[in-house]
């Protein structure tokens, strides 16, 4: 069967209602992906084409299986349903030459692909890259808590709302249980473990751990972590020079032991403008997945390592008063602004049981700053703090939960704040919320740490 025709409506088994393709997304060597109606809904179909479907026998087993599973959570296009030719007479074509496909949710037309960012085409703040890269590090994080990897990671499966830091991982055909082995697709050059590469294992949580930490730099610096001197010295990249690059005698490019591989100043201006911005922390997460977990992936970064770390960076972030240029400076020192070089004194801060989080307008307070029990995350916020719509230096505390709060001024004086209204903290010097007490805290007085998460 073959579709090609917008407007034209088809008839599948697996589900009642009828098909109609509205037009072509796009296609490569897997099949074809439209936008179709089923009903009322609007739908994406990806259809197989006949010769990838013979490569991989085991694919509509496998769709099955993850249909039944459903998604390990929102950020994925999950299949919903596969669909199949209605049955025709005795004789026709079965199988693979009859052709089947699946349909899942449509993209958003808010999410483009993460090819664009990396490419420079896409206007998005620091703060939303750093979510962005929360959010995929979190969907992993649920893939494989289900015993599942997803094999194929690259750019061309990642999607990214720019303006909210969200992201959508497309392609989800390609998951498999950990380590099974089926499957035509085992991952894609510049992305795959080296053990996969060299053909010495199959994908399984392991290499997609190294996958998703490539995946991860390109977010945060627009670059290949392997692409720099050494690969400039290549005079064709063609397949035994991609094995050597990526598999053979890989050597990250900020590698803090072998400068051999560093980028190079005009070809790769964009990662030692960006890789400086991340703090030690956080850069040595990249470090160990791309030193000693280049042979041991035991010693890869974790999903949820990734989450911790990246969330805590998004705390420490602050914006300049000048050019109001995001920065990434430790929450209890000063620095200078990485755009204009003026110095940032140290920024008032919000200290709670499990976290500090600089004052800076868009920072966020989550749950897991109040409880050191509960993992890191970024779907429900406590609180924003918003900067005055007049007066953009003066900053206040929005309540997002649904309880109210009570602010205590430097002077005693106690305030309520019901949820969706804003507290100034221009005097506060304590918020007691439903989930706990924060303390406003600011530069040059006594401070108590809170303990390290």
């Amino acid at each position: 069967m073959c579709i090609r025709d917008s407007g034209s409506t088809h008839r599948f088994g697996g589900i009642d209602a009828s098909v109609r393709i509205l037009r072509g997304l796009g296609g490569g060597s897997q099949g074809q992906v439209f936008e179709v109606a089923v009903g009322d809904e609007v739908l994406a179909l990806k259809w197989f084409q006949r010769s990838f479907l013979r490569r991989d026998p085991g694919l509509a087993e496998r769709l099955t299986e993850s249909i039944r599973r459903g998604a390990p959570n929102a950020d994925f296009l999950w299949p919903l349903a596969l669909v199949r030719p209605l049955d025709r007479p005795s004789g026709s074509p079965t199988g693979a030459e009859r052709g089947f496909g699946y349909l899942m949710p449509l993209r958003p037309a808010s999410f483009c692909g993460a090819v664009d960012h990396a490419a420079g085409r896409l206007t998005i703040s620091l703060q939303n890259v750093l979510r962005s890269a929360f959010f995929l590090a979190k969907a992993f994080h649920a893939l494989h808590s289900r015993g599942l990897c997803y094999k194929d990671v690259s750019l061309g499966n990642l999607f990214l709302d720019a303006g909210r830091g969200r992201i959508l991982i497309g392609d989800n055909d390609n998951v498999e249980v950990s380590g099974r082995g089926g499957g035509a697709v085992v991952g894609t050059w510049g992305f795959m473990a080296p053990e996969v590469a060299l053909g010495r294992a199959r994908p399984d949580g392991g290499s997609d751990l190294f996958s998703l930490a490539v995946l991860l730099f390109h977010l945060l610096t627009r670059h290949d972590p392997f692409k720099g001197a050494l690969e400039r010295a290549i005079p064709c990249l063609d397949l035994p020079a991609r094995r050597r690059l990526y598999a053979e005698e890989p050597l990250f490019v900020f590698d803090p032991r072998d400068g051999r591989n560093r980028p190079d100043p005009i070809e790769h201006a964009a990662a030692l403008l960006t890789w400086p911005l991340y703090p030690q922390a956080l850069q040595q997460l990249f470090e160990r997945t791309f030193g000693p977990g280049l042979a041991d992936p035991r010693s890869r970064t974790l999903t949820g390592q990734w989450c911790q770390q990246l969330a805590a960076t998004l705390d420490q972030r602050r914006l300049c008063p000048d050019c109001a240029e995001e920065n990434l400076l430790d929450v209890r020192l000063g620095g200078l602004c990485r755009s204009c070089g003026i110095p940032l004194p140290p920024p008032m801060r919000l200290r709670a049981a499990a976290g500090l989080v600089a004052v800076a307008a868009g920072n966020e307070l989550h749950p897991h700053h109040l409880d050191t029990l509960l993992p890191e995350d970024l779907e429900h916020p406590l609180a924003r703090v918003v900067a005055h719509p007049r007066r953009p230096r003066l900053l206040g505390l929005r309540n997002l939960s649904p309880h109210s709060w009570t602010l205590t001024v430097q002077g005693g004086e106690a305030v309520t704040v019901a949820p969706g209204e804003t507290g100034s903290l221009a005097t506060v010097a304590t918020l007691s919320t439903f989930d706990g007490e924060v303390l406003i805290e600011r530069p040059g007085e006594p401070s108590a740490e809170a303990p390290p998460r």
